[in-house]
C-alpha cells in the first residue's frame, strides 16, 4: 500500500485564554500573555510563580460530573481537547455511521496523573488516613486519557501513550501521522495534556533553576524567549488534540481540511540529559524537511521550542541556522509560549495547532515581550509583532525535550 497524503480535520485545545481556537490564536496575534501569577494554599510553604491555568475549563460541565470524577485534571483536559477535535472535524460521538475498529489514538503527557499521586501522598501522611482513593490507580496511569478518549468515542485501533518530556505530544503527533500515512489507520486523534501545579513538580523545576521569576505584577511578562534578560520558562496547564485523517477518507466525507501533515523527523542527541546539542536539532529539522520533500525554500515559518532558558534558547537558534544557512536570517521565527507558557506535554500538541493555524488564517504569530535581544539568539527573522497576510505554503514546529529527545513536525497549506 502506497503512503497516504494526511489532512488534519479537527483541532481542539482548552484554551488558557478561555475561549474558543478563533480566540486562542487572536490573542496570540495581538502578543496578549495568559500568564498569571500563582499562589497556592501548599503546606509547609505555597506555590508562588508565574504559571498558565486554564481557569475557565470546568470538567464536570464540559465532561459531565460522572465521567470527570474518573478522571485526573491532564486527563480531563485531554478529553475535553479531543471531543472538541472531533467535533470540528464533523465527526460523530455517538453510534458510528461505519467501523472504526482501527482508529487510533496516540497522547502525549509528560507527567500523567501526577496529581492523583501527590493527593494521595496528602491523604496518607499529612492527614493520618490509612486508605487511598480507590480510583487511585486509573487517575493516575500515564494511559488514561487517551484510553478515556478510545472509549468514549469508540475507536478500536492502536491506544497508546508516550512520555518523552517536552516532546511528548509533538512524538505522539508524529507516530499517528506514521500510522494514517501508511495506510494502518484511516483516522488517528492525537494530540497531548499535562497538568504540571501538582507541588512536587513545580518544586522540582524550582531546583533546577530554570523557572521565570514573577510576581503579581510582571508575572504576565515572565516568559521572554530569546531576550537579553530572560530568566526561565513558565509552566501551565492544557489540552490540545488534532484529527489526523487519510485525505481520501477525509474528502469522502465532505469534512473540512485545516491544513497537510507532510513530514516528521526526530532524533536523540545522545550527549546529555538536559544539555541540548546543535547536532542533534539538526539531524532532527533535516529528518522532517527530507520526510516532507521540502527545502528549506518553502518553509515560511517556525514555530520555535523557545522555552526562555538561557543554554536551550541559542542552542535551537544555531540549529536553525545550520539547516537554512544563508537564508536563516530572513527565517520567522516566533516562540509562542512567551503568552500560552510551556505544558509540557502537552505544548507540542499546542504549538502544532498554532503552526496549523498560521497557515490556515496566513498569519504569523510574535514572540511576546522580546524587546533586546539576546545577541547568542541572533541570525533568524525573530518576529516580535503579529503578521497578517503572510503568502505561506509551509511551516515547521519544534519540540526539543530534556534527555535529548528531539521532534520537528512539517505541515503545509492548502493550495
Amino acid at each position: 500500500m502506497g503512503q497516504r497524503r494526511v489532512a488534519i480535520t479537527g483541532l481542539g485545545l482548552i484554551s488558557p485564554y478561555g475561549g474558543d481556537l478563533s480566540d486562542f490564536f487572536a490573542h496570540l496575534l495581538a502578543g496578549e500573555s495568559a500568564v498569571r501569577f500563582l499562589r497556592t494554599d501548599d503546606i509547609p510553604r505555597p506555590l508562588a510563580i508565574p504559571f498558565v491555568s486554564c481557569t475557565a475549563f470546568d470538567a464536570n460541565t464540559s465532561l459531565g460530573r460522572p465521567l470527570a470524577g474518573t478522571m485526573d485534571r491532564f486527563a480531563q483536559l485531554g478529553t475535553a481537547a479531543a471531543f472538541n477535535a472531533w467535533e470540528d472535524a464533523g465527526l460523530s460521538r455517538g453510534q458510528p455511521a461505519e467501523d472504526r475498529e482501527n482508529w487510533g489514538v496516540a497522547w502525549g503527557t509528560a507527567l500523567g496523573g501526577t496529581l492523583a499521586y501527590e493527593k494521595g501522598y496528602k491523604e496518607l501522611w499529612q492527614k493520618g488516613r490509612e486508605r487511598v482513593s480507590p480510583l487511585s490507580v486509573i487517575l493516575g496511569m500515564n494511559n488514561a486519557a487517551n484510553a478515556h478518549i478510545s472509549i468514549q468515542l469508540g475507536l478500536g485501533g492502536v491506544s497508546m501513550s508516550h512520555t518523552v518530556a517536552c516532546a511528548s505530544s509533538a512524538i505522539a503527533i508524529g507516530e499517528a501521522f506514521r500510522r494514517v500515512r501508511s495506510g494502518e489507520a484511516p483516522v488517528m486523534l492525537t494530540g497531548g495534556s499535562d497538568a504540571p501545579q501538582a507541588y512536587g513538580v513545580a518544586r522540582a523545576w524550582e531546583a533546577l533553576r530554570v523557572m521565570a521569576s514573577g510576581d503579581e505584577v510582571t508575572s504576565p511578562q515572565a516568559c521572554r524567549p530569546y531576550s537579553a534578560n530572560r530568566t526561565g520558562l513558565v509552566l501551565g496547564e492544557g489540552g490540545a488534540a488534532l484529527v489526523l485523517e487519510d485525505w481520501e477518507h477525509a474528502i469522502a466525507r465532505g469534512a473540512r481540511i485545516h491544513a497537510e501533515m507532510v513530514g516528521y523527523g526526530t532524533s536523540c542527541d545522545h550527549s546529555h540529559l538536559v544539555r541540548p546539542e546543535v547536532a542533534g536539532q539538526v539531524r532532527a529539522l533535516n529528518l522532517a524537511l527530507a520526510d516532507a520533500g521540502l527545502t528549506t525554500d518553502d518553509i515560511g515559518y517556525v514555530n520555535a521550542h523557545g522555552t526562555a532558558t538561557a543554554e536551550g534558547d541559542p542552542v535551537e537558534i544555531a540549529a536553525l541556522k545550520v539547516v537554512f544557512g544563508e537564508r536563516s536570517t530572513c527565517l520567522p521565527v516566533s516562540g509562542t509560549k512567551s503568552m500560552h507558557g510551556h505544558q509540557l506535554g502537552a505544548a507540542g500538541a499546542i504549538e502544532a495547532i498554532v503552526t496549523v493555524l498560521a497557515l490556515r488564517e496566513q498569519a504569523i504569530p510574535p514572540t511576546a515581550h522580546l524587546v533586546e535581544l539576546d545577541p547568542a539568539c541572533a541570525g533568524v527573522d525573530h518576529v516580535t509583532t503579529a503578521r497578517h497576510r503572510q503568502p505561506l505554503r509551509a511551516a515547521l514546529s519544534n519540540s526539543f525535550a530534556f534527555g535529548g529527545s528531539n521532534a520537528v513536525l512539517a505541515f503545509r497549506a492548502l493550495s
